[in-house]
């Protein structure tokens, strides 16, 4: 577990992680402190609501939660917290993630969370956003970011004159 975790990562289960590792690497590549836990909204709701009710207190900044099936994780979670919370809806069961898309985007007015795309580019995406988040208050994620972009845009670039000259 880091020391001072900024980001607070919660998974409805352990077969979640392997999505839930591509915002892991994100933010060791941005060089945020983080801390992932393991907590359901239906099989252990009491944990759940203390996570996140708990978080703020703790020094947490932004909360991932990433969920399948009705995965109303993100919800319940920023249901019991003022943090930004991100939803991760995991791929899998009858619908292959669309009913995790559904129950993360379609919440009631007034809890937002803010839902990305099935998976594992959605799970990048929320590590991304957690440090475009904490990058309000911090010129060193802000620079990092910049660069981070800028490194896109040399790769595209690299690619398309690599295939101009093929």
């Amino acid at each position: 577990m880091a020391t001072n975790p900024q980001v607070l990562l919660i998974m409805g289960s352990e077969s979640d992680l392997p999505v839930m590792q591509e915002a892991v690497d994100v933010l060791c590549n941005f060089g945020v402190a983080y801390e992932m836990r393991i907590s359901s909204a239906h099989r252990s709701p009491v944990r759940t609501t203390a996570l996140a009710s708990e978080a703020a207190n703790r020094g947490i900044k932004v909360i991932i939660a990433g969920a399948g099936m009705a995965a109303h994780l993100a919800g319940v979670v920023a249901a019991k917290t003022i943090l930004p919370v991100i939803g991760i809806p995991m791929p899998g069961g009858a619908l292959n993630g669309v009913d995790a898309l559904y129950s993360t985007v379609q919440m009631p007015a007034g809890i937002p969370v803010g839902s990305m795309a099935i998976g594992k580019a959605g799970a990048k995406n929320a590590g991304l956003f957690a440090v475009q988040i904490l990058a309000l208050g911090d010129e060193r994620l802000s620079s990092a970011l910049q660069a981070f972009r800028a490194e896109m845009d040399r790769d595209v670039e690299q690619r398309d004159l690599a295939l101009q000259a093929s």
